[in-house]
């Protein structure tokens, strides 16, 4: 029968604390912090104190601690959790002061467990022209394991059963964690036994799959944790945003025929109470505004929430209302294409006069007009109660309309990349592009044919006249010996090709370049690309590829920056990749 450990336990350092203990004051702000990167340090370390034990005394009684057994565990809807591993530990090696030699009190087993949870992570594209993922729990094009997704039960489409969650794969950018304890102590027998004793889970974190460069970003994504408070961010580094103390004049050029443009974002909760100040409001509904300022001045704004269809929601007095408790990851599409062709655009239902849900208006004025010049795009929270009112929670992301023709026999390169905050960036380069193939061959040498003699057409017969003149039909084949140079001498086993392509960007402040630096580091990058497979896949089901161009995988072999004008600090990159698909040829 399993019993409780001798003395005390306790966590130590883990990578989420909102206690007053030491322990806590070690990192910014209380380690208060929510969202983690996955490729960052990811410690856990559990504390046992027994009796004046120092760090080197060792467990030598029944009921001493020898090992702490950890159970990690991942999950993208907070409720269905998955045991990714269980961790033996044994004690830290011991610690000494410098000065007297003396040993702290306690014994602490400490691990990292970055990289399973960074094993765990990848990405999740979105359709192109699609509004957002069809579930934030599941995603949308997910660069983990490939499930048996679009099974469905039943003998067609329309009789099926709905998708079972256990043929998909999970949302690739996001994993809620916890981290809990158990003991192994020393039995009254001497053997290794497990304790009765638990040490309750750690506060969960979410991790994502982002990177921080060690001499420049902070490893403290509490901009990036979309909450009560005003001025996050977009889980992009491009520095198209201005809000929240920050005023920058870029605008991000977009293209009025692009079809993929990301914002995407993590929701922690949805604050009720500070939609106004002074006035007890709840939110009603989330939403991405739009503000299109037009060349004569006039500006239009309407609203984007295919995403909102992705938040929990609760019941309050008959009504329904998104979550405060969220905790997971949002995308939406605010292309231009998307917006004004394919675009759920809105306008808040106010005042509230029904219990439905969602509460907004279908939104009939102008989106983006030919006149457009450029948009803005924030999220903001949308009160329930009258007189409505609406609070912006990030900051203001700039786009200007980008007009020119496109006059290039290759036509311009959409790259699409896994930015280093775990989001999709984008960006058109449409200068000096080539594309040619890198091709290599291996090569044998074979015997060649006998040339000496050819077989003419003349055969013998016993008994008759000797010679006469072969009918065609002995002929059993058209290679017959003698003479045959079509054969023989160097040939080809295969061929080895690939598709290369280089594009010139244009000139790029530093700020800017340092951003698309990203795409250049990144391990998945894609360019847009309409082919006749995208085009089928276009046809076969538009709601699930509601574009005729698909995302094609490309790597990065080489890029160079160009100095264009030393004195405003302008450069080009000139980004030269090949397609992650060979190109397919004949064996010999």
């Amino acid at each position: 029968m399993a019993v409780a450990i001798n003395g005390s336990k306790d966590w130590g350092i883990v990578p989420l604390d909102w206690s007053g203990s030491q322990l806590s004051y070690m990192s910014y702000d209380f380690r208060d912090n929510y969202l983690k990167s996955a490729n960052d340090q990811l410690r856990y370390q559990v504390i046992w104190n027994y009796n004046g034990y120092t760090e080197g005394t060792e467990p030598s009684v029944y009921k001493d601690v020898v090992n702490v057994v950890f159970k990690v565990e991942t999950s993208v809807d907070n409720t269905n959790w998955t045991t990714i591993a269980t961790i033996k530990k044994a004690r830290d090696i011991a610690n000494k002061k410098y000065d007297t030699g003396t040993q702290p009190l306690g014994h602490r087993f400490t691990i990292d467990i970055s990289q399973l949870i960074s094993d765990q992570l990848s990405y999740s594209l979105c359709p192109i022209n699609k509004g957002t993922w069809q579930g934030s729990f599941y995603g949308g094009m997910n660069g983990g394991l490939t499930m048996q997704d679009n099974v469905i039960n039943g003998n067609s489409v329309s009789g099926g059963s709905p998708l079972s969650k256990y043929n998909v794969s999970d949302n690739g950018t996001f994993r809620r964690v916890r981290v809990s304890a158990t003991f192994e102590i020393i039995g009254i027998t001497g053997e290794l036994e497990l304790s009765s004793t638990t040490l309750s889970a750690a506060p969960k974190i979410t991790a994502i799959n982002s990177v921080n460069q060690f001499e420049r970003d902070s490893v403290y994504y509490d901009k990036y944790n979309v909450d009560y408070y005003t001025g996050y961010k977009f889980l992009t580094r491009c520095p198209n945003f201005s809000g929240g103390g920050v005023t920058n004049d870029f605008k991000k050029p977009v293209r009025i025929d692009e079809q993929a443009e990301w914002l995407q974002f993590y929701i922690r909760r949805n604050y009720s109470d500070d939609i106004r100040t002074g006035v007890d409001d709840i939110v009603g509904a989330d939403g991405i505004k739009i503000v299109t300022y037009e060349s004569d001045g006039s500006n239009n704004t309407f609203y984007l929430r295919d995403f909102e269809d992705n938040l929990l929601t609760d019941v309050v007095s008959s009504y329904t209302i998104p979550s405060d408790s969220q905790n997971q990851m949002f995308i939406q599409n605010i292309s231009p294409y998307y917006i004004i062709n394919s675009g759920k655009v809105w306008q808040p239902d106010t005042p509230r006069t029904t219990t439905n849900y969602p509460y907004w208006n279908a939104y009939t004025s102008n989106t983006i007009t030919s006149n457009t010049i450029y948009y803005t795009a924030e999220l903001v929270k949308i009160g329930m109660w009258s007189p409505y009112s609406e609070k912006q929670v990030t900051k203001s992301y700039k786009y200007t309309i980008d007009r020119e023709n496109e006059n290039i026999p290759y036509g311009y390169v959409r790259f699409h990349w896994l930015n280093s905050l775990g989001g999709i960036d984008s960006y058109t380069a449409k200068r000096d592009i080539v594309e040619g193939l890198t091709i290599s061959r291996d090569v044998i040498e074979r015997k060649s044919g006998d040339r000496t003699w050819y077989q003419d057409n003349q055969g013998y017969q016993t008994g008759a006249t000797p010679y006469y003149t072969l009918d065609n039909s002995v002929y059993i084949s058209d290679t017959m010996r003698g003479g045959d140079l079509y054969k023989g001498g160097r040939e080809v086993t295969s061929v080895n090709a690939e598709r290369v392509q280089s594009v010139y960007t244009e000139p790029l402040n530093e700020s800017v370049a340092k951003w698309l630096e990203e795409m250049l580091l990144s391990p998945n990058v894609w360019i847009e690309k309409d082919t006749e497979a995208t085009e089928k896949g276009n046809l076969s089901n538009p709601y699930l590829r509601p574009s005729t161009k698909g995302y094609i995988p490309v790597i990065i072999t080489n890029s160079d920056a160009e100095t264009v004008n030393q004195a405003e600090g302008l450069v080009k990159f000139n980004i030269e990749y090949t397609l992650a698909h060979k190109v397919q040829t004949q064996r010999n």
